[in-house]
Formats: C-alpha cells, structure tokens, sequence
C-alpha cells in the first residue's frame, strides 16, 4: 500500500518516513546541433570532408541521432573509414501490405537505364582504383566517364547526340550525390568538366547489386555482337 504523503514547510511533497519524494524526470533539454544534424541527414547525406566539426558533433551524438531516426522509421547509415552518413527507411517497411503497410519518410524512385548503367560503371571503376591503391579519390573526367558508356549505348550516327545523352545522366548521378563536379583550374577556359566519384555509391551498388546487372550487361553486349554480325553476312 501506498504510503501517506505530505508537504515539508520547505515545500515538496514527503513521506511520513522522511524520505522526500522523487519528482519525474524533466524531460531532456533539445540539443542545437542535434537539430542541426537531422535537418541536415533528413536533406541528404553529411560528408566528413565537407564539415570536420560538424562530423565530430555526430559522432558524439549519434546514439541520440539514431534515437531520433527511429521515431521516424529511419536508420542511420554511418561509415566512419569512408567518411559518410544518411538516413534511410527500415527494412521492415516493406513487410505487410495493404493498409497494414506504414509510408515512407523517404521515397524509392526507380532509376533510368542510363543512369543504372552510370552507376554500375563507376562502381566498378572505383572497386578498380581501389585494388590498385593509386589514392582515395576517384576523379575522371566527362571524356572518361562517355567511354566506359559508350559500349552499351545504341550506336547512332549523331556524336553530339550520344554525348548530350551522357551529359544529361551524368548531371542525374550529379543530383543523385554520386558524383560530384570539380571546380575548374585557373585558366581553364576550355575545362570539359572533372567529377569526383563520391565513395558513398559503395553503400548503394552492393556486390548482389553489381552482379545482377552486369548479367543483363553481358546479355546486352552478346546481342549487340549477334546483331552486328548479322548485318556484316547480309551486306
């Protein structure tokens, strides 16, 4: 049974036994650059290199982020080697169905073949340049990058036209925050532009990822070959 209370002259609530009586714990005062944090995690993904102390700030404070991200149905995706961290929905989202179904925060937008293509080309390109230990930035050039595409884009007899293509996805992957555009050198008039392949597209081209594309790739390339062998017998 509860125990009688009353008040002390000094005000507060007592037992009878003396023992004061605990107030509910206020709750925790909101952290500014908490704040700051999720505002910037819900806008996209938060680059070490970009903000060093502001970096330092999530790892002080990254059990209270992912607190914050789960109320949301979010989880914190943060690699502390690669120097990146985002927001992404939880899995489980996806179990269930119809009204039992919850909405996502972030929505899934299906990606263009071009811009599939981009992505597993580069992912490739950067699992390379890390084999071969050159440094940890990826960085080539819109020549570069037309190259690794051009095999698999239908040939045309328009150049300009094939390049417009590459040019308009490479600004996609841009927006995406998988490349990033280098600023032009001094004098560099006739600049054809430098990207830097953000390390952050490991975490969304996974090997099974990877895999399943590069068998609709080779299955793409041996048609292409069959088809052009058969226009070399008919002329």
């Amino acid at each position: 049974m509860n125990e009688a209370l009353y008040e002390s002259e000094h005000g507060g609530l007592q037992r009878f036994d003396g023992n004061p009586v605990e107030s509910p714990a206020s709750p925790p005062t909101a952290v500014p650059e908490l704040s700051r944090l999720m505002v910037l995690l819900l806008k996209g993904v938060l680059y070490r290199e970009d903000d060093e102390r502001l970096w330092a700030s999530l790892l002080d404070l990254q059990a209270r982020v992912r607190e914050q991200a789960a109320v949301l149905l979010l989880e914190l995706m943060l690699d502390e080697a690669e120097g990146y961290a985002f927001l992404k929905s939880r899995p489980d989202l996806d179990e269930g169905d119809g009204a039992s179904r919850l909405p996502r925060l972030i929505a899934r937008r299906p990606l263009s073949y071009p811009v599939s293509l981009m992505l597993a080309l580069l992912r490739k390109r950067l699992a390379e340049f890390d084999a071969s230990g050159g440094g940890t930035r990826l960085v080539l050039s819109r020549d570069d990058i037309a190259e690794l595409m051009r095999v698999f884009l239908p040939d045309g007899p328009n150049e300009a036209r094939l390049i417009d293509q590459v040019d308009a996805t490479i600004a996609k992957v841009v927006e995406l925050g998988f490349l990033r555009r280098l600023k032009p050198a001094a004098g560099g008039a006739h600049d054809r532009g430098l990207y830097e392949v953000r390390r952050i597209l490991k975490a969304f081209v996974d090997a099974q990822w990877l895999a399943d594309f590069d068998a609709r790739l080779e299955a793409y390339r041996t048609a292409r070959m069959e088809d052009a062998g058969k226009e070399e017998g008919d002329a």
